[in-house]
């Protein structure tokens, strides 16, 4: 599947990178998949966004391209991602691999030379047939993803980034003096930022342009594309602050850290701090709160950043509708973790650690015929809905899922709702197996027998299980516990989630074997979801907790 060997350097990826015209491209067939009739896929991933949506029961938030996408889509209640941080986690899902097979941390390694030269998922479809594109951020850029966004290897073109992508964390945030900042809350108005457009905006219209040159296309296509918000800074068209006033933002119903919660799993949002407008706070470190005038400007800007990307999404699936290809195209829309960020629960305003609100994900899937009925001749799936006019009540989901799901699933999910033969379960050491995935496929919860049965779909939730895991550079917070490098992981937070628990043991990590030692516990969490949903009373040393380390082994 992979080129056998170490992988080629990022200088020569790229000479190695010889395409002939896209027009040739697209008129090419490789032998694994020639048949017209083959299902397209579209994979939106969104960065750092939390299940703040209408179709995830968020009344507040004004999301309707979205909710809409979903009310056509199988959605999953309970999936959770497998690392909360951008590079672990994109990678994590991409290859089908856990951050213990990837090796991969934190952002400063290649998965091919560190740890097996895996295939992506875009690589096994390209390699079935598909010309794949990338649009925005979809693997992390860096060195992460080999300073090439894994090209040749998963992309039929070369990845598109956004030019503005430069201006995200520079002085472009005008502040009550007048002046330019590098904030973390940075509403802008179009007409004075650099270029006079923003990244998720260049990505939509990139993305819509290829989807155009494809509809001609003899050859299927996977097309990814990634949009950079609601990630950090909160930089958005200023007019989305008018969806939010800030009387009616409430803050986190639990803004308090857990007395219970051990050092060690405290995040002290030190990326945060580093913003101009919150370090003239002058907040204390590492447990300094934030004014809760300030809180609201900082969920304000969260929630307006989110309904931002909300009408990207919304232009995207408008354009499927306009091009006839909502009914050949599958829609799989997920983000690389969740939130993204904490707003403010735990006293925490970052990603960075095992709880709930950093790793629960949102996750659907729109299969053409199967998860809504193909659309007739005229009829549109997915018309543009502008949020500013959305008062209306909110739309429903369709088919929802309760059982607890991972991101390593979307590997062999998607694989299998294209009809390609999905990829077998990996052998455990899994290093030298090129081809293969740690999660379990999702397809027999899209086995619909009719439309009219019931809406919430359950298989047994309480056999179903979710792993993750998050690096500590020691068992206290200092200025690198949020994104420790690799050499300085001393502890490693590894947790599982079940339908009735959380439960988390903090061991220390060998960083140069990649070693968890469970002789060696810390510290532990242990958090009963039914009775504390907010994740907020540490039973661990209450409980004989002694047995349980073994189930941490996926």
């Amino acid at each position: 599947v992979s080129p056998p060997g170490p992988a080629p350097s990022g200088a020569r990826l790229a000479t190695g990178l010889v395409l002939g015209s896209f027009c040739t491209l697209l008129g090419s067939v490789a032998p694994g998949n020639n048949s017209k009739d083959a299902l397209n896929v579209l994979l939106i991933i969104v960065d750092d966004l939390r299940l703040s949506l209408g179709c995830y029961g968020d009344k507040l938030i004004r999301s309707p391209n979205i909710d809409q996408l979903a009310s056509h889509s199988l959605l999953f209640q309970n999936a959770f991602a497998q690392q909360a941080v951008c590079a672990p986690s994109r990678v994590s899902f991409l290859t089908g691999r856990r951050p213990d097979t990837t090796r991969l941390y934190d952002f400063n390694s290649y998965w091919r030379v560190q740890a097996g030269n895996f295939s992506t998922i875009p690589q096994y479809f390209k390699e079935n047939g598909y010309v794949t594109m990338s649009v925005g951020k979809v693997f992390h850029p860096g060195i992460s993803s080999n300073h090439s966004d894994d090209s040749p290897y998963s992309w039929s073109v070369l990845p598109y980034h956004p030019s503005s992508e430069k201006y995200e964390n520079t002085k472009t945030c005008k502040g009550p003096d007048g002046e330019l900042h590098a904030n973390l809350i940075c509403p802008v108005d179009m007409a004075d930022i650099p270029e006079g457009t923003l990244p998720d905006k260049q990505s939509t219209k990139k993305a819509i342009q290829l989807l155009e040159k494809m509809k001609t296309s003899s050859s299927p296509f996977f097309l990814a594309v990634g949009y950079h918000k609601p990630h950090i800074p909160f930089r958005y068209p200023k007019e989305f602050q008018k969806l939010y006033p800030l009387e009616n933002i409430t803050l986190a119903p639990d803004p308090q850290v857990p007395p219970g919660l051990p050092p060690v799993a405290y995040n002290p949002w030190m990326d945060i701090r580093q913003r101009e407008d919150v370090e003239a706070l002058n907040l204390s470190v590492p447990y300094g709160s934030i004014p809760v005038d300030f809180q609201r400007k900082i969920r304000q800007s969260y929630f307006a950043s989110v309904s931002y990307m909300d009408t990207q999404v919304g232009h995207l699936l408008s354009a499927l509708d306009d091009l006839q290809l909502a009914n050949s195209t599958i829609v799989a829309f997920t983000s690389d973790h969740e939130p993204g960020w904490a707003l403010g629960e735990h006293g925490e305003w970052a990603k960075y650690s095992n709880f709930d609100v950093t790793t629960h994900v949102p996750l659907m899937f729109y299969v053409p015929g199967r998860t809504a009925p193909l659309p007739e001749a005229g009829e549109k799936l997915f018309p543009y809905i502008d949020p500013f006019d959305s008062i209306s009540e909110l739309m429903e989901p369709g088919r929802q899922v309760q059982d607890l799901v991972e991101l390593v699933s979307l590997f062999p999910t998607l694989a299998g709702l294209a009809g390609l033969h999905v990829p077998p379960r990996c052998p455990s050491p899994s290093f030298h197996v090129e081809l293969c995935r740690e999660g379990h496929s999702l397809l027999n919860h899209f086995q619909f027998h009719d439309l009219e049965e019931d809406l919430t779909l359950r298989g047994n939730p309480r056999e179903s299980i979710a792993y993750s895991q998050y690096p500590r550079p020691a068992d206290y917070p200092q200025w690198n516990s949020d994104k420790p490098s690799l050499k300085d992981i001393k502890f490693m937070g590894y947790s599982i989630r079940t339908i009735d628990y959380r439960y988390t043991v903090w061991v220390s990590f060998n960083p140069h074997e990649f070693l968890a030692n469970f002789s060696d516990v810390h510290a532990g969490e242990l958090y009963f979801v039914d009775s504390d949903p907010l994740q907020d009373y540490n039973m661990y040393n209450e409980t004989q907790g002694g047995d349980l380390p073994q189930l941490l082994t996926p």
